[in-house]
């Protein structure tokens, strides 16, 4: 049996399990499984390992992409970038090696959705894993952002600082926080949503619900608008590509 999994705290809304399953199926893997994991904290992964001897491949998600990396062995290039993982790949003489596959995900949903130009500024919401991935990948692709977050103290803006005039500036609004996700949808990031127009384009990580209050609300006032799935789809993939061919870096 090869058995591979999802670690995170609280699990209830993710579509991995799922979307394995259906690979698996798929691919006659019958020998295959995907399992979720919740944590109540990362200090409990070596207890789950030594419980788990088949396991072959681990996602992780929030809150542990950055805690998470004292438990590995060594890094891939793609997770020294970002300082965070969402992947963790056995190697042959069993050592831990992490990656982020999120980079990838993100990019080149985002290339299929927003137009890029030369000129082109980004608001990315949040400052937790999958935020610096996200500025990783806005740097690929030349994307000039601000880090925004609760923190006055932080190097970025804050939600106050969010006025009609910096979200003109903006076309592009990323969230990377929780806010949103299944059960809690009534919850979205605070914002001068009034503000935003027909030129904006919001990009929610979240993809479940499908549309979140963030995504609701710029679509009424003009904007495009876009979920997480394709990204979770598309880093999916390089995860199981790893998993298989191990090379990706």
């Amino acid at each position: 049996m090869r058995q591979f999994g999802l670690i995170g705290r609280t699990l209830n809304y993710s579509f991995s399990q799922t979307y394995f399953s259906q690979k698996f199926y798929s691919q006659s893997l019958a020998d295959h499984a995907y399992e979720l994991f919740e944590l109540a904290t990362i200090g409990e992964l070596p207890a789950l390992l030594a419980a788990n001897p088949d396991l072959a491949g681990l996602n992780v998600t929030i809150p542990y992409k950055e805690s998470v990396v004292p438990y590995l062995d060594e890094l891939a290039s793609s997770a020294r970038r970002v300082g965070a993982v969402n992947v963790i790949e056995w190697q042959p003489d069993g050592r831990l090696r992490g990656h982020n596959t999120d980079v990838v995900g993100f990019r080149e949903s985002l290339r299929q959705f927003f137009p890029a130009t030369p000129d082109a500024r980004a608001l990315v919401l949040g400052a937790g894993g999958a935020a610096k991935a996200v500025t990783v990948a806005l740097n690929d692709l030349g994307i000039a952002y601000w880090s925004v977050t609760r923190n006055p103290l932080g190097h970025g803006l804050t939600y106050d600082d969010l006025t009609p005039q910096v979200l003109a500036a903006h076309q592009l609004i990323i969230n990377t926080t929780p806010l949103g996700t299944f059960p809690l949808v009534e919850e979205c990031p605070r914002l001068p949503y009034e503000a935003l127009t027909a030129q904006h384009y919001l990009y929610d990580l979240v993809y479940n619900p499908g549309e979140t209050l963030f995504m609701a609300k710029g679509r009424a006032a003009g904007a495009q608008v876009k979920n997480g799935f394709e990204m979770l789809c598309l880093q999916a993939e390089a995860a199981w590509d790893i998993w298989n061919n191990g090379a990706a870096d």
